[in-house]
């Protein structure tokens, strides 16, 4: 039995195709058309350059390359329920230039309106065998486009084969994360032994407090490497201040690294009883504690030792102005003891505004 129904390239898609592949470059088959023949079915004919009676022409679906065949073009095209009254009996590819490229007839089928009272979603397919494919464009606008179900399927069948292999690769890599924090950044830019300010109380896992204590050098070779005495630095209470390194602007001449530098001494009239302008008042009248002056001032305490043996207090005692006796002025017999030792002392050690931090450093 004779072919009946059959698809062929125009002379005008044989007469591109050629040139296209001659050239290395593509035909854009971009619409499809569908007509009734004027109610008889037609036989192609490659001198058409277009359709007997064209009825509908809108774009593709799908344009692929037929998994089994690589020589067959498969083009498909949806026609929406709400879109027929008519007989489909020819069918024609025109590229984006408009031209009839290639041109099939197909059995006789009748596409109702939803108002005849039926109505159907039908897909139009066209296989077409072509010298090559890679000379035809498979190009399709998702956008003015209805999906077939095969379509969905395939590119759902695409996007799980996609999705599993990234996530095997991702498992199977060995850093799949890149743009996180890792432990060798920690240890490239935060080194062990540089103090940092802590929240909390106790420092977390792989950092030590600088509190003083001393530490397993075994154990902690990179810290050791950083305190080789063993010990760290006591920064309770502390502030850390940049190395002088020849400089001069410390007021301790040759200051060494990790060496400890005592508060600013500062005199005021503020102290322990009436005798300065302002007084702390302690628990027993004139008779203020050091950490009572201290607290009342906002100064820290000093230490004799921090400071010269020539530093010495004077301080003229007129008792007779506050209390029975007064009237005279002597020299108080304390004032060639050390400072803050008398109940006289006027001298605490300066601070800045502050917030209290627990300095940690990386041991690991």
């Amino acid at each position: 039995m004779a072919t009946k129904y059959y698809a062929l390239l125009t002379n005008v898609g044989t007469a591109k195709l050629a040139n296209a592949t001659a050239l290395g470059e593509q035909v854009e088959i971009t619409q499809m058309a569908v007509g009734d023949g004027n109610g008889a079915l037609p036989t192609p004919n490659p001198a058409q350059t277009a359709l007997v009676h064209e009825l509908r022409r809108a774009p593709l679906n799908t344009l692929t390359i037929d998994p089994v065949n690589a020589n067959q073009i498969i083009a498909e095209q949806v026609i929406p329920e709400d879109v027929g009254g008519w007989w489909i009996r020819e069918i024609g590819l025109y590229d984006s230039a408009g031209d009839l490229i290639a041109i099939a007839n197909c059995a006789e089928t009748y596409k109702p309106l939803l108002q005849e009272g039926s109505g159907r979603v039908q897909v139009i397919r066209v296989i077409l065998i072509v010298s090559s494919t890679q000379a035809v464009t498979l190009k399709i606008d998702p956008s003015v486009v209805l999906a077939t179900r095969q379509y969905v399927d395939d590119q759902i069948i695409q996007v799980k084969a996609y999705v599993d292999q990234q996530m095997a690769a991702h498992v199977a890599a060995i850093d799949p994360h890149q743009q996180y924090l890792k432990t060798a950044d920690i240890v490239q830019y935060i080194p062990a032994g540089i103090p940092l300010p802590y929240p909390a109380a106790m420092p977390p896992a792989g950092w030590l407090k600088c509190n003083g204590a001393t530490f397993d050098k075994v154990l902690y070779p990179v810290l050791a490497a950083v305190f080789p005495s063993g010990a760290l630095p006591d920064l309770r209470g502390e502030f850390i201040r940049g190395w002088d390194d020849g400089r001069n602007v410390d007021g301790v001449t040759n200051r060494q690294l990790l060496s400890r530098e005592p508060a600013t001494l500062t005199t005021t009239s503020i102290g322990p009883d009436a005798l300065q302008q302002v007084s702390v008042e302690g628990a027993v009248p004139n008779k203020a504690t050091i950490p009572d002056v201290c607290e009342g001032i906002g100064g820290d305490p000093i230490f004799d030792a921090d400071y010269g043996a020539t530093m010495k207090g004077f301080v003229a005692v007129s008792a007779e102005n506050a209390w029975p006796g007064n009237g005279r002025v002597t020299d108080n017999p304390d004032s060639a003891r050390p400072i803050n030792v008398n109940q006289y002392y006027t001298s605490v050690g300066t601070r800045p505004r502050n917030i209290a931090f627990n300095y940690i450093v990386r041991a690991v």
